[in-house]
């Protein structure tokens, strides 16, 4: 009874890492909402511009394409300077692209301001998870799932602020001013309760848990690390792909090839947040009992079944339902792939995180101009056909996830 005790208490957190989780949190919080302020806008952006779905497309593509060029400096920036500081300072350069992006009255103007947001955003994503697992380790169990929970809520607040800065008559850039200076005042005070000190390798950080930390990585050869990485990173793609859906077409499909209202319209986007920030609410629970691998081949599942009857037989509720099915099925993609990822032996401390989160935005990337090409071609609701063909990826490749934890 004494030593259980002694172990309850070793296990539970101290005050710093019960602070620094909550600061991080507030930086995934602030990530989602910002970027989220600028897409209930697109649709007026898009009309405004006088462009079609190939330009639009290609335009929106420079946030993803910014995310390329920029995301491999990530692990060097974290070593050089930390990685709360790095998250922090490309914050305030993300909100500064969103802001341009959504007053620039030309094309070319519009997609370097989001070439711009898009290249911070990767570092930013790389520095904040890269702390978030920092903080994971000291825990010694999953939490990394219930970060991008907090994203969710982040987007759901952002989309839920832009549409109700259109129904006060805000102009974009009253309104996304306001979004800029408010979350980068979140993102200065959350630095100031982040871990301490440099980011270290992750299997030198101590643990809380024995057990459920990084204590013996697993043993992998060069092919064999080479092949888990790639394979990660397709999985993690294959999520971005299906949020790049959510973010870039759900709204314009509802609403031109569905002809629902525009409110009506927005609820795809909502939907799909909504509901994969359930996902992730629950994941870190169901990762630590099912393991990474099941939850993973159940979200595949759920994704293709759940938009692909959508686009079979489609109507407007249907469609929002099928959204959220694919929202739910992508929530702990890209965590549990990052995850992993950092946790491959062989590699530079930030390595595996930073090649995964750099080449899943290859899904952001390619996404738009192919799903728009498609939709001119034939229509967008063929285009969408990439959300059901992402779950049945991730249904063949979650092998490389842990089964059942220890």
């Amino acid at each position: 009874m004494v030593s259980r005790m002694t172990a309850d208490v070793l296990r539970r957190p101290a005050l710093a890492e019960r602070q620094a989780r909550m600061a991080v949190a507030l930086l995934f919080f602030t990530n989602g909402a910002l970027f989220a302020n600028l897409l209930p806008r697109y649709p007026q952006i898009k009309a405004d511009l006088g462009i079609g779905n190939a330009a639009y497309g290609l335009a929106v593509a420079a946030f993803p394409a910014g995310a390329i060029a920029a995301g491999l400096t990530a692990g060097v920036l974290i070593r050089g300077f930390g990685s709360a500081r790095v998250a922090v300072a490309c914050t305030l350069l993300t909100g500064v692209g969103i802001l341009v992006a959504g007053v620039a009255d030309s094309v070319l103007l519009f997609a370097g301001a989001l070439f711009l947001a898009g290249a911070m955003d990767a570092i930013t994503d790389v520095a904040q998870n890269a702390h978030g697992l920092r903080v994971q380790r000291r825990y010694g169990r999953s939490i990394i799932n219930s970060f991008h929970a907090i994203w969710s809520i982040g987007a759901v607040t952002g989309g839920a602020m832009a549409a109700g800065a259109i129904a006060l008559g805000l102009s974009r850039g009253q309104h996304l001013s306001i979004s800029l200076v408010l979350f980068v005042v979140v993102a200065c005070v959350a630095l100031r309760f982040c871990l301490p000190g440099p980011d270290a390798d992750p299997a030198s950080e101590p643990v809380l848990d024995g057990d459920a930390g990084r204590r013996k990585p697993r043993s992998v050869g060069g092919l064999r690390t080479a092949w888990m990485l790639a394979a990660l990173v397709v999985i993690a793609t294959a999520g971005t792909l299906v949020e790049d859906a959510g973010s870039s077409w759900a709204a314009l499909y509802l609403s031109d090839s569905l002809h629902a209202s525009v409110v009506l319209a927005a609820s795809g986007y909502v939907a799909l947040v909504g509901a994969q920030f359930v996902g992730r609410l629950v994941g870190d629970r169901l990762v630590n009992r099912f393991g990474q691998r099941a939850v993973a081949r159940a979200g595949g599942l759920i994704t293709a079944a759940g938009m692909g009857t959508a686009l079979a037989v489609p109507t407007v509720p249907g469609t929002i339902a099928g959204f959220a099915a694919a929202g739910l099925g992508v929530a702990t993609l890209v965590p549990a792939a990052m995850h992993e990822a950092d946790e491959l032996p062989g590699l530079k401390p930030g390595s595996g995180l930073t090649v995964v989160s750099w080449l899943m935005r290859l899904g952001f990337l390619l996404s738009p101009p192919i799903v728009g090409l498609v939709a001119d071609a034939t229509s967008l609701r063929v285009g969408l056909l990439v959300v059901p063909l992402a779950g049945l990826l991730v249904l063949a490749l979650a092998g490389v996830l842990r089964a059942r934890p220890r």
